[in-house]
């Protein structure tokens, strides 16, 4: 295994901190991942350990505002900047795996992001794979809180507050939890222009499920509390044939970092390999 970092040059003049854990052998395909909310793509170091070991490349960045990126912590100016950075992390594979099939991949607020990328830019994908995305909490804000959030979405756009995540609520592995905790690249801030717009994103992808055009792998947690778990049933009943869904009882929010997760990973790489042998 080999591992590099990189910037990624953005439309819109940023640089984002950028990772790629490629295979020693020969590259089968390629991962393009998409972290969650507060976090950053070092996490994702065991998973993508995991697919290499079935030749997969994978390539992450931190989103900006979080982790190594640049910006204010848990802000945005527009949803749509978040589309061209992930269309920017899918130029870095062509630049770099151009032969390869390409997958693409995220959790949480980067599963409801991947989901919302595809559906508004239709790029060309061998699969996408979403892991408790954002479509809706398991508690949503009562009427004050969004109300007040679109008020100062449109006044105080950068004013932050706590996203509100129990760590002990990520996942069962006391070891992540206390790793997540003291991880000093993690940050529980989000502006009430990101929530508002995850909010509407969500909710605007679940309305259009059904027009979602790519092979789509969607897992989530029956025990999640901080995602809807019944939110990616209804997604994956509108999208039909294009969707495989898998709910996996008892898990909590990160399925990649649960105790015992060999069957998840074994599930996950042989929807890979699937596609891949299936051709484009």
């Amino acid at each position: 295994m080999t591992s590099d970092l990189f910037n990624l040059a953005t439309v819109d003049g940023w640089s984002l901190f950028g990772r790629a854990w490629v295979p020693d052998g020969e590259v089968r395909g390629v991962v393009c991942l998409v972290h969650g909310l507060g976090e950053h793509g070092g996490r994702y170091e065991r998973l993508a350990a995991r697919l290499l070991e079935r030749d997969f490349a994978v390539l992450t960045f931190d989103q900006r505002g979080f982790g190594r990126s640049p910006g204010a912590r848990g802000c945005i100016d527009r949803y749509e900047d978040l589309l061209d950075d992930i269309g920017r992390l899918l130029k870095e594979k062509e630049k770099r795996f151009a032969q390869r099939r390409c997958f693409l991949y995220g959790h949480s607020m980067g599963g409801a992001l991947v989901l919302n990328y595809v559906l508004r830019r239709q790029p060309r994908l061998a699969g996408v794979v979403a892991t408790a995305p954002w479509l809706e909490l398991v508690r949503e804000p009562g009427f004050a809180v969004t109300a007040l959030a679109a008020v100062m979405n449109v006044v105080r756009p950068g004013l932050t507050i706590a996203n509100g995540i129990e760590p002990g609520l990520l996942c069962r592995d006391r070891e992540v939890v206390a790793n997540y905790t003291g991880d000093p690249l993690v940050h529980d801030r989000i502006s009430a222009r990101l929530f508002t717009a995850c909010r509407e994103a969500g909710r605007w992808a679940l309305d259009r499920a059904g027009e979602f055009p790519r092979p789509l792998l969607l897992m989530h947690g029956g025990a999640d509390r901080i995602t809807s778990a019944r939110a990616s049933q209804a997604f994956a009943a509108r999208a039909g044939a294009h969707c495989t869904f898998r709910l996996w009882p008892g898990w909590y929010h990160e399925l990649h970092n649960e105790p015992d997760n060999g069957e998840f990973f074994t599930f996950l790489a042989r929807w890979l390999e699937e596609r891949i042998a299936g051709g484009p």
